[in-house]
């Protein structure tokens, strides 16, 4: 294969998943280039765990294939796994061992000498924040563990790395640190596969994003292909407390001709109508002044954004990412 940045190092064809009733990846093909970052996007039970787990070659495919690095994850599996490393999902750590013992674990497993494995551990551990911690890692706080999963999952310079929701759970400011490293690693030429349901990191981070609903993939392209083919100009969104005001505004705002497309959205004691619409904000004091949305007085609450990837997965499905 060749190793030019744009070969393909990942490439997924028609991959299924069923666990009886349940068809978790439903005919999956996609071609991942080598270098880039390549995000599946999608809500929590969308698929996207699962077709991590196939890839890495812990789970068998219910039918398809895919090849890592010109290795089928069906026949391949040993050569896949001295290529890729693996932040997963669920915190994956030696409760009994410190921070540097965990990670220098993991590279002696890969056979790293001792001397290189201290001092990139190090390295690494700096770089997270959590170096010179001497408690056992079960003590450590669900944001450092997850930290410490992703320096695990790098020690050993792995050609691919596949992060499997790798902010969950994090502080803002610690979010912040993971995500400027992934920037940092883009830079390295490490092909990075980015599991996610945080339209922000994927819209941020990525070079490409496919968006996954129901175990299949519903679009692809980079993020502003994606907002530019799906998304609308700006939404604002206005919440009412009685549906009856939400179905007169969208009654009178529907015929206007730079409204790009209405949604609601129903949550509890709250009905709110997503007004997506062309012109920035001139068109929007056109829906202020002229009275578009009734009586101002029955409005709960209004906020104005811009587009993104939120948008394009609610045009497309109907639903919010977190719905």
């Amino acid at each position: 294969m060749s190793t030019n940045n744009n070969s393909v190092i990942i490439e997924i064809k028609d991959l299924k998943k069923h666990f009886k009733e349940v068809k978790a990846v439903d005919g999956i093909s996609l071609k991942i280039k080598k270098g880039e970052l390549f995000s599946i996007l999608g809500p929590n039970g969308a698929g996207k765990t699962t077709l991590a787990r196939m890839l890495t070659t812990i789970l068998t495919p219910t039918s398809g294939d895919a090849y890592v690095n010109g290795h089928s994850i069906l026949t391949g599996k040993k050569e896949i796994v001295k290529k890729i490393g693996v932040c997963p999902q669920e915190i994956t750590i030696y409760d009994v061992l410190r921070a540097e013992e965990n990670v220098e674990f993991v590279a002696s497993m890969h056979g790293m000498a001792h001397k290189k494995a201290k001092g990139k551990t190090k390295e690494l551990l700096e770089d997270f924040g959590i170096a010179g911690r001497k408690d056992w890692a079960k003590n450590f706080s669900g944001g450092m563990q997850r930290r410490l999963n992703l320096a695990m999952a790098l020690i050993f310079d792995p050609e691919i790395l596949f992060l499997d929701e790798p902010t969950a759970g994090l502080d803002p400011q610690a979010r912040r640190l993971v995500w400027d490293y992934i920037r940092d690693l883009k830079e390295k030429n490490i092909t990075i596969i980015l599991m996610t349901h945080d339209m922000v990191e994927a819209d941020s981070l990525s070079d490409r994003v496919a968006i996954i609903d129901q175990g299949k993939i519903i679009a692809q392209g980079t993020p502003p292909e994606l907002k530019e083919k799906y998304g609308s100009d700006n939404v604002l969104e206005v919440s009412f407390v009685e549906k009856s005001e939400l179905d007169l505004v969208k009654m009178n705002i529907e015929k206007i001709p730079f409204i790009v497309n209405l949604s609601e959205i129903h949550r509890k004691e709250r009905n709110t109508l997503l007004i997506a619409f062309q012109g920035g904000l001139k068109n929007l004091v056109k829906i202020l002044q002229q009275g578009f949305i009734g009586n101002i007085d029955e409005v709960e609450n209004m906020k104005f954004r811009q587009n993104s990837l939120e948008d394009v997965f609610l045009n497309l499905t109907g639903r919010r990412l977190r719905d």
